[in-house]
Protein backbone atom coordinates (compact mmCIF):
# COMPACT_ATOMS: atom_id res chain seq x y z
CA UNK A 1 0.00 0.00 0.00
CA UNK A 2 1.41 3.51 -1.05
CA UNK A 3 2.08 5.79 1.87
CA UNK A 4 0.07 8.13 2.50
CA UNK A 5 1.18 11.86 2.33
CA UNK A 6 -1.11 13.19 4.91
CA UNK A 7 -0.83 10.56 7.57
CA UNK A 8 3.16 12.76 8.16
CA UNK A 9 1.29 15.68 8.79
CA UNK A 10 0.96 16.31 12.61
CA UNK A 11 -2.81 15.94 13.61
CA UNK A 12 -2.95 19.55 15.04
CA UNK A 13 -1.58 20.52 11.63
CA UNK A 14 -4.64 18.22 10.17
CA UNK A 15 -7.36 19.53 12.57
CA UNK A 16 -8.67 22.55 14.11
CA UNK A 17 -8.22 20.36 17.35
CA UNK A 18 -10.84 21.71 20.01
CA UNK A 19 -9.54 21.45 23.78
CA UNK A 20 -12.55 20.81 25.78
CA UNK A 21 -11.33 21.80 28.77
CA UNK A 22 -9.39 24.29 29.86
CA UNK A 23 -9.23 27.49 32.55
CA UNK A 24 -8.69 31.46 33.05
CA UNK A 25 -7.24 32.38 35.98
CA UNK A 26 -9.26 35.17 37.38
CA UNK A 27 -7.89 38.47 38.12
CA UNK A 28 -7.95 39.81 41.83
CA UNK A 29 -10.37 42.91 40.65
CA UNK A 30 -13.06 40.71 38.70
CA UNK A 31 -15.85 41.24 41.44
CA UNK A 32 -14.41 44.49 43.24
CA UNK A 33 -14.18 46.20 39.79
CA UNK A 34 -17.97 45.59 38.67
CA UNK A 35 -19.68 45.03 41.78
CA UNK A 36 -21.56 48.00 44.08
CA UNK A 37 -19.13 48.80 46.95
CA UNK A 38 -22.14 48.41 49.38
CA UNK A 39 -21.23 44.84 49.46
CA UNK A 40 -18.04 45.60 51.55
CA UNK A 41 -15.85 42.61 52.39
CA UNK A 42 -18.67 40.10 51.02
CA UNK A 43 -17.27 40.97 47.09
CA UNK A 44 -15.04 38.36 46.33
CA UNK A 45 -11.21 40.13 47.25
CA UNK A 46 -7.63 39.28 47.05
CA UNK A 47 -5.49 39.92 50.08
CA UNK A 48 -1.98 38.78 51.40
CA UNK A 49 -2.23 36.59 54.43
CA UNK A 50 0.06 35.67 56.66
CA UNK A 51 2.58 33.33 54.71
CA UNK A 52 2.87 35.77 52.64
CA UNK A 53 0.00 34.62 49.63
CA UNK A 54 -2.45 36.65 47.34
CA UNK A 55 -5.71 34.57 48.59
CA UNK A 56 -9.43 34.90 47.76
CA UNK A 57 -11.74 36.19 50.80
CA UNK A 58 -15.47 36.57 51.23
CA UNK A 59 -15.87 38.51 54.20
CA UNK A 60 -13.76 36.91 56.88
CA UNK A 61 -13.08 33.93 54.68
CA UNK A 62 -10.03 32.56 53.20
CA UNK A 63 -10.30 30.49 50.12
CA UNK A 64 -7.49 29.41 47.61
CA UNK A 65 -4.83 31.22 46.33
CA UNK A 66 -5.27 33.27 43.46
CA UNK A 67 -2.00 31.22 41.85
CA UNK A 68 -3.72 27.94 43.19
CA UNK A 69 -4.79 26.42 39.87
CA UNK A 70 -1.69 27.99 37.42
CA UNK A 71 0.82 25.65 37.71
CA UNK A 72 1.18 25.43 34.50
CA UNK A 73 4.92 26.53 33.94
CA UNK A 74 5.48 27.06 37.67
CA UNK A 75 9.31 24.85 37.90
CA UNK A 76 8.05 23.21 41.37
CA UNK A 77 5.78 19.93 41.28
CA UNK A 78 2.43 20.56 42.67
CA UNK A 79 0.48 21.00 45.09
CA UNK A 80 3.05 24.53 45.11
CA UNK A 81 2.03 27.31 43.43
CA UNK A 82 2.56 30.56 42.30
CA UNK A 83 2.20 32.97 45.27
CA UNK A 84 1.16 35.84 43.32
CA UNK A 85 -0.84 36.69 40.21
CA UNK A 86 1.59 37.92 38.67
CA UNK A 87 3.79 34.84 38.95
CA UNK A 88 1.72 32.76 36.57
CA UNK A 89 2.08 31.91 33.27
CA UNK A 90 1.13 35.16 31.00
CA UNK A 91 -0.80 32.55 28.93
CA UNK A 92 -2.82 31.87 32.27
CA UNK A 93 -4.06 34.93 32.64
CA UNK A 94 -3.89 37.07 28.89
CA UNK A 95 -6.09 36.40 26.18
CA UNK A 96 -3.64 36.98 23.80
CA UNK A 97 -0.87 35.26 25.46
CA UNK A 98 -3.22 32.08 25.48
CA UNK A 99 -3.70 32.61 21.73
CA UNK A 100 -0.17 32.14 21.30
CA UNK A 101 -0.22 29.56 23.99
CA UNK A 102 -2.49 27.40 21.82
CA UNK A 103 -0.65 27.51 18.76
CA UNK A 104 2.52 26.65 19.89
CA UNK A 105 0.65 23.56 21.68
CA UNK A 106 -1.57 22.59 18.57
CA UNK A 107 -4.83 23.34 19.85
CA UNK A 108 -7.40 25.54 18.06
CA UNK A 109 -10.07 26.39 20.26
CA UNK A 110 -10.51 25.95 23.84
CA UNK A 111 -13.65 25.91 25.88
CA UNK A 112 -12.88 28.08 28.83
CA UNK A 113 -14.43 27.21 32.76
CA UNK A 114 -14.29 29.30 35.93
CA UNK A 115 -12.16 28.17 39.14
CA UNK A 116 -13.24 30.12 41.97
CA UNK A 117 -16.60 30.39 41.70
CA UNK A 118 -17.09 26.68 40.58
CA UNK A 119 -14.27 24.83 43.16
CA UNK A 120 -15.99 27.46 45.70
CA UNK A 121 -19.59 27.35 44.64
CA UNK A 122 -20.81 26.08 48.20
CA UNK A 123 -19.30 29.60 49.64
CA UNK A 124 -21.06 31.96 47.27
CA UNK A 125 -24.23 29.89 48.33
CA UNK A 126 -23.31 29.76 51.93
CA UNK A 127 -21.52 32.74 52.92
CA UNK A 128 -22.93 35.83 50.96
CA UNK A 129 -26.59 37.10 50.07
CA UNK A 130 -28.29 35.62 47.16
CA UNK A 131 -28.60 38.76 45.65
CA UNK A 132 -25.10 39.38 45.83
CA UNK A 133 -24.28 35.75 44.88
CA UNK A 134 -26.11 36.34 41.17
CA UNK A 135 -24.72 39.63 40.97
CA UNK A 136 -21.10 37.71 40.65
CA UNK A 137 -22.62 35.26 38.57
CA UNK A 138 -23.78 37.51 36.14
CA UNK A 139 -20.12 39.44 36.67
CA UNK A 140 -18.07 36.62 35.85
CA UNK A 141 -20.06 35.64 32.57
CA UNK A 142 -19.49 39.12 31.60
CA UNK A 143 -15.89 39.22 32.17
CA UNK A 144 -15.12 35.71 30.40
CA UNK A 145 -17.17 37.42 27.68
CA UNK A 146 -14.61 39.93 27.54
CA UNK A 147 -11.51 37.85 27.52
CA UNK A 148 -12.88 35.72 24.52
CA UNK A 149 -13.84 38.56 22.42
CA UNK A 150 -9.82 38.41 21.58
CA UNK A 151 -11.17 36.10 19.27
CA UNK A 152 -14.29 34.57 19.91
CA UNK A 153 -13.96 31.83 17.08
CA UNK A 154 -11.06 30.57 19.39
CA UNK A 155 -11.71 31.26 22.87
CA UNK A 156 -14.95 29.66 23.93
CA UNK A 157 -16.62 30.89 27.63
CA UNK A 158 -18.84 28.43 29.48
CA UNK A 159 -21.09 30.11 31.66
CA UNK A 160 -21.91 29.71 35.47
CA UNK A 161 -25.45 30.10 36.46
CA UNK A 162 -26.80 30.94 39.72
CA UNK A 163 -28.46 27.50 40.50
CA UNK A 164 -29.81 28.78 43.99
CA UNK A 165 -32.38 30.93 41.90
CA UNK A 166 -34.66 28.75 39.02
CA UNK A 167 -35.81 32.08 37.74
CA UNK A 168 -32.85 34.16 37.91
CA UNK A 169 -31.01 31.12 35.67
CA UNK A 170 -33.38 30.67 33.01
CA UNK A 171 -32.88 33.96 32.35
CA UNK A 172 -29.29 34.02 32.69
CA UNK A 173 -28.63 31.03 30.29
CA UNK A 174 -30.73 32.91 27.70
CA UNK A 175 -28.83 36.13 28.42
CA UNK A 176 -24.95 34.51 28.64
CA UNK A 177 -25.99 32.13 25.17
CA UNK A 178 -26.78 35.87 23.26
CA UNK A 179 -23.34 36.81 24.61
CA UNK A 180 -21.90 34.06 22.96
CA UNK A 181 -21.43 31.28 26.25
CA UNK A 182 -21.57 27.83 24.04
CA UNK A 183 -22.59 25.77 27.35
CA UNK A 184 -23.74 25.42 31.12
CA UNK A 185 -21.37 24.89 33.71
CA UNK A 186 -23.31 22.88 36.06
CA UNK A 187 -23.79 19.68 38.85
CA UNK A 188 -26.91 16.49 39.01
CA UNK A 189 -26.65 16.44 42.71
CA UNK A 190 -28.06 19.63 44.06
CA UNK A 191 -29.76 17.64 46.77
CA UNK A 192 -26.87 17.51 48.24
CA UNK A 193 -26.91 21.58 49.05
CA UNK A 194 -30.98 21.09 49.62
CA UNK A 195 -32.19 22.08 46.45
CA UNK A 196 -34.93 18.98 44.61
CA UNK A 197 -32.91 16.29 42.96
CA UNK A 198 -32.36 17.17 39.05
CA UNK A 199 -35.74 14.88 37.92
CA UNK A 200 -37.91 16.86 40.25
CA UNK A 201 -40.69 19.40 38.23
CA UNK A 202 -38.66 22.47 39.92
CA UNK A 203 -35.74 21.67 37.20
CA UNK A 204 -38.01 22.26 34.20
CA UNK A 205 -37.67 25.40 33.36
CA UNK A 206 -33.96 25.19 33.02
CA UNK A 207 -33.62 22.01 31.27
CA UNK A 208 -36.58 22.30 29.14
CA UNK A 209 -34.94 25.70 27.96
CA UNK A 210 -31.12 24.32 27.50
CA UNK A 211 -32.74 21.21 25.62
CA UNK A 212 -34.83 23.77 23.41
CA UNK A 213 -31.37 25.71 22.70
CA UNK A 214 -29.38 23.18 22.64
CA UNK A 215 -27.01 23.99 25.42
CA UNK A 216 -25.24 20.83 26.66
CA UNK A 217 -25.20 20.61 30.78
CA UNK A 218 -20.97 20.10 31.61
CA UNK A 219 -20.58 18.58 35.35
CA UNK A 220 -16.62 19.82 35.91
CA UNK A 221 -15.16 17.97 38.69
CA UNK A 222 -15.35 19.55 42.17
CA UNK A 223 -17.66 21.74 40.84
CA UNK A 224 -20.49 21.57 44.25
CA UNK A 225 -17.92 20.20 46.38
CA UNK A 226 -17.68 21.20 49.60
CA UNK A 227 -13.95 22.17 50.87
CA UNK A 228 -13.84 18.72 52.79
CA UNK A 229 -13.49 17.16 49.62
CA UNK A 230 -11.36 19.71 47.83
CA UNK A 231 -8.57 19.33 50.61
CA UNK A 232 -6.89 16.33 49.38
CA UNK A 233 -6.70 17.76 45.96
CA UNK A 234 -5.32 20.88 46.08
CA UNK A 235 -4.16 21.17 49.62
CA UNK A 236 -1.94 18.40 50.38
CA UNK A 237 1.68 18.58 50.95
CA UNK A 238 2.59 15.25 50.58
CA UNK A 239 3.05 13.71 47.01
CA UNK A 240 1.77 10.70 48.07
CA UNK A 241 -1.33 11.76 49.52
CA UNK A 242 -1.89 14.70 46.45
CA UNK A 243 -1.60 11.98 44.26
CA UNK A 244 -3.87 9.58 46.03
CA UNK A 245 -6.42 12.15 46.15
CA UNK A 246 -6.02 14.10 43.16
CA UNK A 247 -6.73 10.32 41.29
CA UNK A 248 -9.63 9.42 42.90
CA UNK A 249 -11.52 12.98 42.40
CA UNK A 250 -11.02 12.30 38.79
CA UNK A 251 -13.85 9.72 39.06
CA UNK A 252 -16.53 12.09 40.68
CA UNK A 253 -18.34 12.65 37.92
CA UNK A 254 -19.43 8.72 37.93
CA UNK A 255 -22.11 10.12 40.79
CA UNK A 256 -23.32 12.27 37.99
CA UNK A 257 -23.64 10.77 35.04
CA UNK A 258 -25.28 7.56 37.26
CA UNK A 259 -27.71 10.23 38.50
CA UNK A 260 -28.81 11.69 35.20
CA UNK A 261 -29.67 8.36 33.64
CA UNK A 262 -31.01 6.16 36.41
CA UNK A 263 -33.13 9.00 37.93
CA UNK A 264 -34.91 9.56 34.23
CA UNK A 265 -33.66 12.51 33.48
CA UNK A 266 -32.09 11.66 29.85
CA UNK A 267 -35.86 9.35 29.45
CA UNK A 268 -37.76 13.17 29.69
CA UNK A 269 -35.43 15.10 28.11
CA UNK A 270 -33.66 12.97 25.04
CA UNK A 271 -32.44 15.68 23.54
CA UNK A 272 -30.52 17.06 26.29
CA UNK A 273 -26.67 16.62 26.35
CA UNK A 274 -24.29 16.25 29.02
CA UNK A 275 -20.74 16.56 29.22
CA UNK A 276 -18.50 15.00 32.05
CA UNK A 277 -15.36 17.69 31.91
CA UNK A 278 -11.96 16.69 33.53
CA UNK A 279 -12.36 13.14 34.81
CA UNK A 280 -10.98 11.50 32.25
CA UNK A 281 -13.21 8.76 29.71
CA UNK A 282 -11.84 5.45 30.97
CA UNK A 283 -14.24 4.68 33.35
CA UNK A 284 -17.48 5.08 30.98
CA UNK A 285 -17.37 1.45 29.46
CA UNK A 286 -17.35 0.17 33.03
CA UNK A 287 -20.36 2.34 34.12
CA UNK A 288 -22.71 1.34 31.34
CA UNK A 289 -21.92 -2.16 31.94
CA UNK A 290 -22.37 -1.88 35.68
CA UNK A 291 -25.61 0.37 35.28
CA UNK A 292 -26.91 -2.63 32.49
CA UNK A 293 -25.47 -5.43 34.87
CA UNK A 294 -28.17 -3.94 38.19
CA UNK A 295 -30.68 -2.80 35.89
CA UNK A 296 -31.78 -6.54 34.80
CA UNK A 297 -30.51 -7.52 37.73
CA UNK A 298 -32.51 -6.10 40.73
CA UNK A 299 -35.63 -6.31 37.65
CA UNK A 300 -35.71 -2.43 36.99
CA UNK A 301 -36.58 -3.04 33.72
CA UNK A 302 -39.57 -4.67 34.64
CA UNK A 303 -40.85 -1.83 37.11
CA UNK A 304 -39.90 0.79 34.25
CA UNK A 305 -40.71 -0.80 30.65
CA UNK A 306 -41.12 1.84 29.13
CA UNK A 307 -37.35 3.02 29.83
CA UNK A 308 -34.31 2.32 27.46
CA UNK A 309 -30.90 -0.01 29.07
CA UNK A 310 -29.07 3.03 30.59
CA UNK A 311 -26.26 2.17 28.30
CA UNK A 312 -28.23 3.38 25.52
CA UNK A 313 -28.72 6.41 27.29
CA UNK A 314 -24.87 6.81 27.88
CA UNK A 315 -24.76 6.40 24.01
CA UNK A 316 -26.96 9.25 23.43
CA UNK A 317 -26.53 11.83 25.30
CA UNK A 318 -23.36 11.83 27.66
CA UNK A 319 -20.03 12.85 27.06
CA UNK A 320 -16.59 12.67 27.88
CA UNK A 321 -13.39 14.11 27.84
CA UNK A 322 -9.48 12.75 27.78
CA UNK A 323 -6.03 13.96 28.21
CA UNK A 324 -3.31 11.74 30.11
CA UNK A 325 -5.24 8.73 28.72
CA UNK A 326 -3.89 5.94 26.97
CA UNK A 327 -4.66 2.09 27.22
CA UNK A 328 -8.25 3.13 29.18
CA UNK A 329 -8.74 5.64 26.24
CA UNK A 330 -9.02 2.36 23.48
CA UNK A 331 -11.77 1.00 24.89
CA UNK A 332 -13.80 4.50 25.51
CA UNK A 333 -13.02 4.56 21.25
CA UNK A 334 -14.44 1.18 21.07
CA UNK A 335 -17.50 1.78 22.76
CA UNK A 336 -17.91 5.32 22.72
CA UNK A 337 -16.54 6.83 19.65
CA UNK A 338 -19.03 9.70 18.95
CA UNK A 339 -18.99 10.88 22.22
CA UNK A 340 -15.19 11.38 23.14
CA UNK A 341 -13.25 14.55 23.20
CA UNK A 342 -9.70 15.79 23.83
CA UNK A 343 -8.69 18.24 27.00
CA UNK A 344 -5.73 19.63 28.05
CA UNK A 345 -6.91 20.82 31.23
CA UNK A 346 -4.60 24.48 31.07
CA UNK A 347 -3.41 25.81 32.97
CA UNK A 348 -4.15 23.18 36.53
CA UNK A 349 -1.82 21.20 38.39
CA UNK A 350 -3.15 17.88 36.16
CA UNK A 351 -2.74 19.51 32.53
CA UNK A 352 -1.02 18.94 29.70
CA UNK A 353 0.91 22.48 29.86
CA UNK A 354 3.36 20.87 29.53
CA UNK A 355 3.26 19.85 32.58
CA UNK A 356 4.98 20.75 36.11
CA UNK A 357 8.60 21.33 36.07
CA UNK A 358 8.46 20.61 32.43
CA UNK A 359 8.53 16.95 32.53
CA UNK A 360 4.99 16.11 31.38
CA UNK A 361 4.61 15.68 27.73
CA UNK A 362 2.72 18.13 25.34
CA UNK A 363 -0.58 17.97 23.77
CA UNK A 364 0.97 17.78 20.29
CA UNK A 365 2.84 14.79 21.91
CA UNK A 366 -0.08 13.15 23.59
CA UNK A 367 -2.24 13.36 20.38
CA UNK A 368 -0.08 11.41 18.23
CA UNK A 369 0.73 9.26 21.10
CA UNK A 370 -2.98 8.08 22.09
CA UNK A 371 -4.34 8.48 18.56
CA UNK A 372 -1.80 6.59 16.39
CA UNK A 373 -3.30 3.82 14.67
CA UNK A 374 -6.84 4.52 14.78
CA UNK A 375 -9.12 5.30 11.60
CA UNK A 376 -8.65 8.80 10.24
CA UNK A 377 -12.54 9.34 10.84
CA UNK A 378 -12.21 8.82 14.52
CA UNK A 379 -9.20 10.68 14.91
CA UNK A 380 -11.47 13.42 13.13
CA UNK A 381 -14.29 13.13 15.95
CA UNK A 382 -11.96 12.79 18.97
CA UNK A 383 -10.32 15.88 17.97
CA UNK A 384 -12.53 18.05 16.46
CA UNK A 385 -15.84 17.30 14.88
CA UNK A 386 -17.48 16.13 18.15
CA UNK A 387 -16.96 18.82 19.59
CA UNK A 388 -17.41 21.37 16.94
CA UNK A 389 -20.81 19.62 16.65
CA UNK A 390 -21.68 19.73 20.49
CA UNK A 391 -20.87 23.29 20.90
CA UNK A 392 -21.73 24.67 17.84
CA UNK A 393 -18.40 26.04 17.07
CA UNK A 394 -17.48 28.91 14.09
CA UNK A 395 -15.71 26.69 11.59
CA UNK A 396 -11.76 27.24 11.58
CA UNK A 397 -10.20 30.03 10.00
CA UNK A 398 -6.68 29.13 8.71
CA UNK A 399 -4.09 32.13 8.20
Amino acid sequence: MADDPTSRVALCERYAVADADAHVIEPPDLWTSRLPSKWGDLIPHVKVDRRGEERWYIGSRKLFGVGAFAQAGWPEFPPSHPQRYDQALPAAVDAKARLAYMDEMGVYYQLLYCNILGFHSHVFLNEMPHELATDCVRAYNDWLTEFCSADSRRLIPMMMLPFWDIDASVAEMRRAYEMGHKGVLFAARYDKVGMPRLVDDYWEPLLGQAQEMDLSLNFHVGFLASQDDLKGAVDQSKKMDFTRESSLVLLGNAQNIAEVILSGVCHRYPDLKFVSVENGAGWLPFLGESMDWQWLNVGAHKEYPERALPSEYLRRQIYGMYWFEQDSMRAVIDKLGDNLMFETDFPHATSLSPGPASESPSPRDIMERSLQGLPEETVAKVLQHTATKLYHLDPPIRT
